[in-house]
């Protein structure tokens, strides 16, 4: 809400007066909100966002435009967004009645064009983003996204926040060798464990596996240390049925770093190993 002052003067017989200062406020017809479906991103994730905005007013507002800044930042002498508009996401929401899409441009921030608000009515917009290479991702970082209303009334902003997920961020692959491999032969499996989270696995991950054909006579390691049956691992030979024990399974963070030059965040996986032995 703005105020406005005034101060009036009286001159008479080369005497000047000036009244008290009158304050007065001018109402906002549009209010505008914006929230995030989720509160936390990680790497190459999906943010769904959702804004508001209402005319308290008894005119239409007409070509109105909104500016998203998709969370732009400073980065030394330059601006980086670390969101990406989703391209054909946007929905626009008259009274909550979908209308024809307005004019969308993403080549910067996104913007909305040429849209308008109805007398004592409401629109909504909803629309997806997404996390790119300039998405802060260590703990404790954050996206910061101003949505901005522009027209023939006075702006108005409103702003949501997101922080990076504390979350692991985990991805597992199996490779076998050698191929082929003979007949009562032994093969060895080998899975690679990936951490892209700012946060290590040190409990609370399991590894199961079923081995077909069933594997004889196992040997198990895990980053280059001998595992014990019973004791790290359960293994049921007649079923080839492979589980790993509780607490087993742990997994360093991701390291993330930032280039000095083009602000590209680069994230190196926290990597552990299972290796498998046995025949067949």
């Amino acid at each position: 809400m703005a105020q406005f002052t005034n101060q009036a003067q009286l001159s008479y017989n080369n005497i000047v007066t000036v009244s008290n200062i009158a304050v007065g406020e001018i109402q906002d017809v549009l209010s505008i909100s914006k929230t995030a479906v989720k509160d936390v991103y990680k790497a190459n994730d999906t943010i769904t966002y959702v804004i508001n905005i209402i005319n308290s007013g008894n005119s239409e507002l007409n070509n109105l435009t909104l500016t998203d800044s998709l969370g732009e930042y400073s980065f030394g002498q330059t601006k980086l967004l670390p969101l990406t508009y989703v391209d054909n996401t946007l929905r626009y929401f008259k009274n909550n009645v979908l209308q024809a899409q307005p004019v969308v441009t993403a080549e910067n921030n996104l913007v909305v064009s040429g849209f308008s608000v109805p007398a004592g009515g409401a629109v909504t917009f909803v629309y997806e983003t997404r996390t790119n290479q300039y998405a802060p991702l260590e703990t404790d970082s954050s996206i910061t996204n101003t949505a901005s209303l522009t027209g023939n009334l006075t702006s108005v902003t409103t702003q949501s926040v997101v922080k990076a997920s504390t979350e692991p961020d985990l991805s597992i692959t199996k490779s076998v060798s050698p191929i082929p491999v003979m007949e009562n032969g032994t093969v060895t499996y080998t899975f690679v464990i990936m951490n892209y989270g700012n946060t290590p696995v040190t409990q609370g991950a399991v590894i199961t596996d079923v081995f077909n054909p069933v594997l004889n006579n196992i040997t198990a390691s895990y980053n280059d240390t001998q595992w014990v049956q019973g004791t790290d691992f359960t293994y049921d030979q007649t079923a080839g049925i492979f589980v790993t024990l509780p607490n087993k399974v742990t997994v360093p963070q991701a390291v993330f770093s930032q280039d000095e030059e083009s602000g590209i965040v680069t994230v190196t996986p926290g990597t552990s190993t299972l290796v498998i032995t046995g025949t067949i």
